[in-house]
């Protein structure tokens, strides 16, 4: 892909509290391939911020940067930090976002984009532990914890710590298309894309001793999702019964088999829509849809495009 020759800035809030590992998120991910992003952090007053650690981050900037952001990134602080009222620097520093930049927030950043009011009315999400602390504090958002991230226009909120590498990869993966996202996943030997969301993680018993898992019988799905693959054909490859299978399925990977199946197979498609020309029907055969009319619908309930849209959007940009 060739080199923009403007690159897109991504500029990165740290505030007081911060937690070290998601601040260095966005550097991770954004500048794994050089030439198309550029990460700037910043404090509200350009000076050094206390961390969550037993150690302070010095910064190279002040909020002026947040004018000049293509893509603002909220880093999470600890939660002792978080109050429903924002600091009057805070608040200062929010205020000189651009309302054409996308604003992103990790883990309990999302406490301080809805404390500024920036996710009233939205769908939204944060760790798992605080959905009911953030419910009470703001009830006039559409709060879901069982996914690791949402993008609702151009506000995005993702769950806790590693999430932030999902949201960082899905904004490339729209900026740039699949094959750029899954190169700078290779790049940081991480997941292109994680299955489920944030149910998975929730605290639950731990399984009996002994207890199969239902990873092998995931990886020989994904090798024949053009199949008309059924629970039952799922549950007698993994050797268990339909409702033990279906159980350990939901409590491994967050959402049921049939829905994980439709996100493969939506997946699939995007990769194959963004990187060939076949025609659509063609696609929804190789990705096990019954018919071009059924690969739409499905496609537009993910992202909310249809597949000719989604194809010259990124073969544009490609």
């Amino acid at each position: 892909m060739a080199v923009p020759e403007k690159k897109h800035r991504v500029v990165v809030l740290a505030l007081d509290g911060v937690y070290p590992f998601e601040l260095g998120i966005p550097s991770r991910i954004f500048c794994a391939v050089d030439g198309h992003y550029e990460v700037l952090t910043c404090t509200v007053d350009g000076g050094p911020v206390r961390t969550n650690a037993d150690f302070t981050v010095g910064v190279e900037h002040g909020p002026e940067v947040l004018e000049t952001a293509d893509t603002v990134v909220i880093a999470p602080v600890a939660t002792d930090r978080i109050t429903e009222d924002l600091p009057e620097a805070v608040a200062a520093a929010l205020a000189r976002i651009r309302p054409d930049a996308r604003t992103v927030s990790i883990c309990t950043g999302a406490f301080v984009l809805a404390a500024a009011g920036l996710l009233d009315g939205r769908r939204a999400t944060t760790h798992w532990g605080l959905a009911d602390r953030f419910r009470r504090m703001y009830p006039s958002v559409d709060l879901d914890p069982d996914v690791l991230f949402v993008d609702d226009d151009r506000v995005l909120t993702s769950a806790g710590a590693a999430s932030g590498v999902d949201v960082c990869l899905h904004l490339v993966r729209k900026d740039h298309g699949s094959e750029f996202a899954n190169n700078v996943a290779r790049r940081c030997v991480v997941p292109p894309f994680r299955d489920g969301g944030q149910a998975q993680y929730i605290e639950q018993p731990v399984p009996e001793t002994g207890a199969a898992s239902t990873a092998a019988t995931r990886a020989w799905a994904l090798e024949r999702l053009a199949e008309p693959l059924t629970l039952a054909d799922l549950a007698a490859h993994a050797r268990m019964s339909l409702r033990t299978f279906a159980r350990r399925f939901h409590d491994e990977v967050g959402v049921s088999p049939g829905r994980w199946l439709i996100q493969q197979r939506v997946a699939h498609a995007r990769q194959l829509l963004e990187a060939s020309d076949l025609p659509v029907d063609q696609i929804a055969g190789r990705v096990g849809f019954a018919t071009g009319a059924s690969l739409r619908q499905h496609l537009h309930a993910a992202i909310g495009v249809s597949p000719q849209a989604y194809r010259r959007t990124f073969q544009t940009a490609r």
